[in-house]
């Protein structure tokens, strides 16, 4: 529920899939600067072939979509990147749960490079396709975005300094964006930003609240719990076909359970979904 209150001073927990993800930011941004010391080359190579590139991704080399994530511009890019993922991110995990922010984050930054890379082949904003972007800010605004929705009257310290309400905050974030695509500075980097937000958005509005992982896993239980009812009221229906035929009746319910004659003459048969019936849980 959207909540507001005041500021602390004191840092948000750092934990869960909050922790995970910004450790796995920080080790490539050291392992690629070490490796750019020891082997410009390589370092340039692997660098290529890391970063989104929509051609790149035509071609084949579909990990960009994920791996672009992990390459930073530079060390100021990576520390304000992961002090605003620090703070959204362990606001989200706290009340949704890390299974539901990485899923989330994933979305955001997947999500986004694929809406980013498609457009960037229509050649709108002066986009071009063989332009590629770096970097962890389709996913934060992803974050940003569900902070905006879910705690949009909670109030932050806008770069430690101005004190403003989260949905603001990110409105903030989002036009500075918009103006950079209208600009034409860095457009490929915005709108992947603007994507990254759109999934961010969508994400919240139609993902289950306990994740989508949880939504499958139970869509594929039920799917797989009708599929054994199926079986056994054919199974039912052939047994009792059979059972004519030697001249006996035998009875089932329609999730086809064997129903006792006895129990049969005493009362007529129930349906086992009725609420006062628990046949149906054994």
């Amino acid at each position: 529920m959207p909540r507001s209150g005041s500021i602390s001073l004191s840092m948000p927990p750092f934990a869960g899939a909050t922790r995970k993800i910004i450790l796995a930011n920080v080790a490539a941004f050291f392992a690629l600067g070490v490796l750019s010391w020891i082997s410009p080359t390589a370092y340039l190579f692997l660098r290529i072939h890391l970063m989104l590139e929509p051609l790149a991704v035509v071609r084949g080399e579909l990990w960009q979509i994920f791996t672009y994530a992990f390459v930073q511009e530079g060390i100021l890019a990576i520390l304000f990147g992961m002090l605003t993922l620090w703070f959204t991110g362990s606001l989200l995990e706290g009340a949704r749960g890390s299974r539901w922010l990485a899923e989330l984050y994933l979305t955001s930054v997947i999500g986004g490079a694929l809406i980013a890379a498609a457009l960037s082949f229509t050649h709108i904003f002066h986009l071009r396709p063989d332009v590629g972007a770096v970097g962890a800010w389709g996913g934060i605004f992803g974050l940003l975005v569900a902070i905006a929705m879910l705690f949009g009257d909670q109030e932050f310290l806008l770069w430690f300094v101005l004190r403003i309400k989260a949905k603001y905050m990110v409105t903030i974030y989002i036009l500075i964006a918009v103006a950079v695509l209208l600009k034409q500075a860095d457009t490929f980097g915005a709108l992947l930003q603007l994507s990254g937000a759109l999934c961010g958005f969508l994400y919240v509005k139609l993902a289950p609240s306990r994740g989508l992982a949880f939504g499958f896993s139970e869509a594929y239980f039920n799917l797989r719990n009708q599929y054994y009812r199926a079986k056994r009221r054919r199974a039912a229906r052939k047994f009792e076909v059979y059972m004519r035929k030697q001249n006996r009746e035998v009875h089932f319910d329609q999730d086809g359970r064997y129903v006792d004659p006895d129990e049969l003459r005493k009362s007529p048969p129930r349906d086992p979904r009725n609420g006062n019936d628990k046949r149906w849980m054994n």
